[in-house]
């Protein structure tokens, strides 16, 4: 079976320090960001307001189990 590496990273957008798989930012689709910044980015382009954001982040953290 295949060992997982995690590497340990930090945000540069929200200073959060992460492993997961990081997410490509839309604004200049160079900056590896975390999963949460990435999430909000693309409902921000989809005009939802940052109370929803937090009401959908809370589920996806909800439902997430960690492999």
């Amino acid at each position: 079976m295949k060992e997982r590496v995690t590497e340990t990273r930090t945000c540069p957008k929200c200073g959060r320090t992460y492993t997961e798989r990081p997410a490509l930012s839309r604004y200049d689709n160079d900056t590896l960001i975390c999963p949460d910044c990435g999430t909000r980015e693309a409902l921000e382009t989809m005009g939802i307001s940052i109370e929803e954001q937090d009401k959908i982040l809370g589920i996806i953290h909800d439902k997430y189990i960690p492999e």
